[in-house]
């Protein structure tokens, strides 16, 4: 598709559609040919349209009549941006809502917001698409034509080159809250959804994890259902098993979180029926009618035109209603098969590279829901912890979930901002409907509650091993006054800002000027090949970047050889305090406080029975295994932090990769013949240091987890015979058994996790000299010393690639 269809769209308000008429390859030449089927199938909504139609007969008229009497939509833009006047006449803000997708009923009420804010974002971010996607036509093109050439070395070498320009890097944003918070209408109404989500039902909770990011294959709404499997699913049946009839009636009224939490699950999936039946006869096909993708290991998938439509339909997925039975016309539950739920919003801008997370706070007790969690929980770059503002200073389950998560974000992680979000900001005791100056009153509260919740933070001190000091952020926000207002204006309700945030996180300049960058520097190597080669001067020029090479590695592998002497050291001392007091946490921790035997020993048998990490279904989550690896943690995690920062200004070992050159700027001036391939080996040197950095965030979070999982799996044998025990004497066979394996094993554990961690440093090491080291022998091996000639000739290509590079990097000062 070229520039004139987009702006064509943008102008008549059908941004949506972009994408659609670019897959199908829609011109300023066939786009005047369509025909009434061509419109229906580009454009499924019958209002839109309508409108495309209509205006598509105008603008044919106008250009038979007189094809010179308006400019195309590019030639206005250019004119628009050098400042010469509009020959077009301005369109009125109902033109530009023309065509857009409807609101539901609800949201179209007298008072409401303007909705869908992110169209007029994508408007205004249309340069760079536009630059994009013009680009992207232009590579298309050069591989076709290299795909018609030679088999060469140099040819496949081109090919992966363009092949690999493609990145797709999705910012997480990780959603964590208690029941009733308001999670679920702050996400509805920051990304403008206001019926998305379900909310609102006290007796309802989220009970899957729920990932919300951009539809921008087609205009519907859609949710993609992923199940557990069926082996976890019979091992929750029988599990329930190992409780007799008389036990069960007693678990039913003690606070027994294991079998509450299978009961839950069966009574919403199967209702009373799995009291009478087998493991077997519960694994009947019949069950599973509504979802067979459950039996096939398949994912399901809604889609439906509306978000309303959507959210009505998913409930049964998502949801938990505490209410036993039927509810909301539904019979059946099916969120405890579901492992996540990914939610799809059509071409929203503000979802465009970021994907926001409903996730519950404390993980999952089903293996591999918490280790999809885990995951996704280390893969946030931010985090929002919603509270009511009420109590958001003195509410100790948000500051658990911190706590609890601190280390899995931080170190373990690649979290760089933690927002804490008080909601129902519109909520206030002094005043009434009739007051002067409520917006005042509101205010001065939200202040307050801000202030008290940073003196809150800032007494964490632990927590703040694991992230920078300007990390953590305050808003006070209130949905129902963003999308009905009363008391507040649009910035107060501080929706506004967390849009913003997200904003930010789609960094859409970056990623278009990182694709033009890279195409740039692959045509410059393309046309540079082209030239007569000149062997004595290639030679001095790769003797120069070999030399410049080696001498910037230099720093890199010092840095790096300084930070494993470090955390030798610090582990070091670490492992001598484990020695010295692990036998005392333990023992603190087998005897708790204010806890009798008789409740403490199903506590501990969970405990066991899971590898060392029980999860209470209202409480704290219990990890004796991150208990026993505390002592060296804290030794190095302000260490670490600094070696592996989230914030990716300064970079990892002191910011020595970021800095590493080959120098090329200055060998242009001496080398002119080979200025193109210079400039192909400075994209190069740019694309390594972006691919190992990335690799770095991920390889750091193995190294510091490492700690814990070695723990982990050298307790594991301990585990599997405590969880043995049975009957009376089980609590103190179960005590005896952790403490004498401790005992034996503290002089060897601690160390095998050092040693752990330190290889993995070690591999880590030697992986970015070596992919450094190669990875840039190779482009320069290509670029100057192969013998290949290319018989393409690109300079137009590579001039109109360079214009819009100009463009945006003028455009970025």
């Amino acid at each position: 598709m070229d520039d004139f269809v987009c702006m064509i769209l943008i102008e008549w308000g059908l941004e949506d559609w972009i994408e659609t008429f670019r897959d199908q390859g829609i011109d300023k030449e066939n786009l005047f040919f369509l025909e009434d089927q061509d419109i229906e199938k580009l454009i499924s909504k019958v209002g839109p349209r309508a409108n495309f139609r209509n205006r598509l007969k105008v603008l044919k008229e106008e250009q038979n009549r007189n094809p010179d009497l308006k400019p195309s939509p590019i030639q206005q833009e250019q004119k628009n941006t050098t400042g010469q006047a509009e020959v077009l006449p301005s369109t009125s803000d109902s033109d530009l809502k023309t065509g857009k997708r409807k609101l539901d009923e609800e949201e179209s009420n007298k008072g409401q917001r303007p909705p869908k804010r992110h169209c007029t974002n994508m408007t205004k971010s249309f340069p760079e698409i536009r630059i994009l996607s013009e680009v992207k036509n232009v590579m298309t093109h050069v591989l076709d034509k290299l795909r018609s050439q030679d088999n060469t070395k140099f040819t496949a070498f081109l090919r992966k080159k363009i092949r690999d320009l493609e990145t797709d890097k999705r910012e997480l944003v990780g959603v964590f809250g208690k029941t009733g918070a308001g999670k679920t209408s702050l996400i509805n109404a920051v990304i403008e959804e206001t019926t998305l989500l379900p909310s609102g039902d006290v007796n309802a909770c989220t009970s899957v994890m729920i990932k919300v990011e951009a539809n921008m294959s087609n205009t519907n709404y859609e949710a993609h259902i992923e199940f557990i499997t069926k082996e976890e699913w019979k091992d929750e049946l029988w599990s329930i098993n190992q409780y007799d009839e008389e036990t069960a009636e007693q678990k039913k009224h003690d606070d027994d979180d294991d079998y509450q939490d299978v009961a839950e699950k069966l009574s919403a999936f199967y209702g009373e029926e799995w009291k009478q039946k087998s493991c077997e006869q519960l694994m009947d096909t019949r069950y599973f009618r509504e979802i067979p993708e459950f039996l096939q290991s398949t994912r399901k998938i809604l889609s439906c035109e509306t978000a309303k439509q959507l959210s009505t339909r998913m409930i049964k997925y998502t949801r938990t209603d505490s209410n036993q039975g039927t509810c909301n016309g539904i019979k059946r539950w099916y969120w405890p098969l579901v492992k996540c739920v990914t939610v799809r919003v059509p071409h929203n801008s503000f979802l465009q590279h970021v994907t926001l997370v409903d996730l519950p706070g404390n993980g999952d007790r089903n293996k591999s829901r918490d280790a999809m969690w885990k995951g996704i929980v280390g893969q946030c770059s931010t985090v929002w912890i919603v509270t009511e503002i009420n109590r958001a200073a003195a509410d100790k389950e948000s500051w658990e979930i911190l706590k609890s998560i601190s280390s899995l974000i931080g170190n373990g992680g690649e979290c760089s901002s933690i927002h804490l979000i008080c909601t129902k900001s519109d909520m206030i005791e002094e005043s009434t409907d009739h007051s002067a100056d409520v917006q005042s009153l509101i205010l001065g509260r939200n202040m307050k509650a801000k202030e008290a919740v940073r003196k809150e933070y800032n007494k964490l001190n632990k927590i703040k091993k694991h992230f920078g000091g300007d990390c953590f952020q305050v808003f006070t926000v209130s949905s129902k006054e963003y999308l009905k207002p009363k008391f507040l204006s649009l910035q107060n309700t501080e929706i506004p800002k967390l849009q913003d945030v997200l904003q930010k996180l789609n960094d859409r300049h970056s990623e278009t000027l990182n694709y033009v960058s890279g195409a740039r520097g692959i045509l410059s190597l393309i046309q540079g090949a082209n030239f007569t080669k000149i062997p004595g001067k290639n030679k001095d020029v790769c003797k120069e970047l070999e030399r410049n090479m080696a001498l910037h590695l230099l720093p890199v592998e010092k840095a790096m050889g300084d930070t494993w002497r470090v955390f030798e050291k610090c582990l070091s001392e670490g492992v001598e305090k484990s020695k010295r007091e692990c036998e005392k946490m333990l023992r603190n921790f087998l005897f708790p406080r204010g806890k009798s035997g008789r409740g403490f020993d199903k506590t501990l048998k969970s405990v066991v029975k899971k590898g060392g990490v029980h999860k209470p279904k209202k409480r704290k989550e219990i990890d004796l295994n991150r208990k026993l690896t505390s002592f060296l943690t804290d030794s190095i995690d302000e260490e670490f932090r600094k070696t592996f920062p989230n914030e990716r200004k300064g970079g990892p070992f002191n910011g020595t990769l970021n800095k590493f050159s080959l120098g090329t700027e200055n060998l242009k001036q001496k080398y002119k013949d080979v200025q193109l391939q210079l400039r192909f080996l400075k994209t190069e040197e740019d694309k390594i240091k972006v691919k190992l950095n990335a690799r770095i965030r991920d390889q750091k979070k193995i190294i510091y987890n490492s700690l814990t999982q070695t723990t982990e799996e050298l307790m594991e044998e301990c585990y599997k015979t405590a969880a043995g025990f049975s009957g009376p004497g089980m609590l103190e066979k179960m005590r005896e058994t952790l403490t004498k394996h401790v005992h034996e094993t503290k002089d060897t554990m601690f160390v095998k996790a050092k040693d752990v961690m330190m290889n993995h440093l070690l591999s880590l090491r030697v992986e970015i000299l070596e992919t450094v080291m190669d990875t840039l022998k190779t482009s320069i091996d290509h670029s100057l010393r192969t013998d290949s000639c290319s018989v393409l000739d690109v300079s137009t290509e590579l001039a109109t690639v360079q214009n819009f590079y100009n463009d945006l990097v003028n455009s970025s000062h």
